[in-house]
């Protein structure tokens, strides 16, 4: 692989922005910022950015639009290797260098969710690995009112197959399901089941809430022997994120409520917000606004959720609507959920890091990706017209944000 000399760039650092700047990339590695001309080597290929943002390679920590590409719709489903070979596409696409695949143990009748097909899935990811264009890792979400799932999510979990776990009680009344028919709604919208499946479905949860607590713990301790980090997922309560961090959960996915978005954070456990959330300015479950959070200084990472193209979006609008500095929007999606997960070789642009790296023009008013480099490669390259590309150097995006009249996002 030739080195790479990016110039004219707008490079976002840790804490400031280089302008009209440039950087060395040398065996997969950041080898240089403003290096002297000398020290470029001559088969060095140049790539001028023009002017384009150049930040550290998005870091995705829960991104379920994998399954999406296993099963586009209800009970229709793709081969999963090639859904992990699409959706590898699409992270490099959207300037995503290290996404978490979110993949959902929940039961035996929900599609790519059973067990025994989220399994292989899980598979299916690890075998793609040596040919992906972006570094694929595995988030393995337990539903915790499912014992059957647990002796094969300990398998993979042995097998070193994990990246990271989290636990999440989907049952109704609590959580993301405040009602019992908000959680009858998402079932009969999202799995094609009639009001009395969906009912059942409930009905089975609230029954096998029992023995939830010590399939928890045992999951947990398993993550912790394996050195595989731990989230907690729709934290609804001071008291239940006390529970979460006692039981070894070192992170909090979703919290519901400023509250326990604060609880999380005093107990040091970094929280993790929806990109979609920010961009739509609502959830979609009802919950607390991405926004409020990081206004209120309790968000540490945003994620793509379900939508990959969010994150790169969601970053820049960040900036303006949450009264942040660029360098800090940009931690936001690399070095908080690299810090998060015991990352220490990515998530910043630093002379010895990993060159993940993600270039970003501003076209017709939206943040888009022109270029990705994963560990130095660059593996997507998006050829918009020249007159197409913004050089308005303060990076602002006249793109409404939903929930924010009048306002421009960035």
């Amino acid at each position: 692989m030739p080195p790479a000399y990016l110039t004219h760039a707008r490079i976002v650092l840790p804490d400031g922005v280089l302008a009209d700047s440039a950087l060395l990339i040398e065996n997969g590695n950041i080898t240089a910022i403003e290096p002297d001309a000398a020290a470029v080597p001559r088969a060095a290929q140049e790539i001028d950015l023009r002017g384009q943002t150049l930040l550290p390679g998005l870091i995705d920590l829960h991104s379920d639009a994998i399954e999406k590409e296993a099963e586009p719709r209800s009970r229709v489903m793709f081969p999963l290797d090639f859904a992990v070979a699409q959706i590898d596409r699409r992270n490099a696409a959207a300037g995503i260098t290290t996404p978490y695949h979110a993949v959902s143990f929940a039961g035996n009748s929900f599609g790519v969710r059973n067990f025994d097909t989220a399994g292989e899935l899980v598979r299916a990811v690890a075998a793609f690995r040596g040919h992906s264009l972006v570094d694929n890792r595995v988030h393995c979400r337990y539903e915790v009112t499912d014992a059957s799932a647990l002796p094969v999510l300990e398998q993979l979990v042995e097998a070193g197959l994990v990246d990271l776990v989290s636990v999440m009680d989907h049952s109704p009344g609590q959580g993301q399901f405040k009602t019992l028919e908000a959680y009858l709604a998402y079932m009969m919208g999202n799995h094609a089941m009639s009001r009395e499946e969906a009912r059942a479905a409930a009905d089975k949860k609230l029954v096998e809430q029992h023995g939830a607590l010590g399939r928890v713990e045992r999951l947990l301790a398993l993550a912790a022997r394996m050195g595989v980090p731990a989230a907690s997922h729709d934290d609804d309560s001071v008291e239940r994120i006390a529970t979460m961090h006692a039981l070894g959960v070192r992170m909090s996915e979703f919290p519901i409520n400023l509250e326990t978005a604060h609880a999380a954070k005093e107990k040091g456990l970094p929280t993790i917000l929806g990109a979609p959330n920010v961009l739509r300015g609502q959830s979609q479950s009802g919950s607390m606004r991405a926004i409020d959070a990081i206004r209120a200084g309790v968000a540490d990472c945003l994620c793509s959720d379900y939508q990959p193209s969010t994150l790169i979006a969601a970053a820049f609008a960040a900036e303006h609507l949450g009264d942040l500095s660029l360098p800090q929007a940009t931690a936001l999606v690399s070095a908080n959920p690299a810090a998060a997960c015991g990352l220490a070789d990515r998530g910043r642009i630093a002379a010895g890091l990993r060159a993940d790296l993600v270039a970003v023009a501003m076209v017709a008013g939206q943040p888009l990706v022109t270029h990705t480099w994963s560990s130095g490669r660059l593996v997507f390259a998006a050829g918009y017209p020249a007159g197409a590309l913004a050089s308005d150097s303060a990076g602002v995006v006249q793109m409404p944000v939903a929930g924010e009249p009048g306002r421009a996002a960035a």
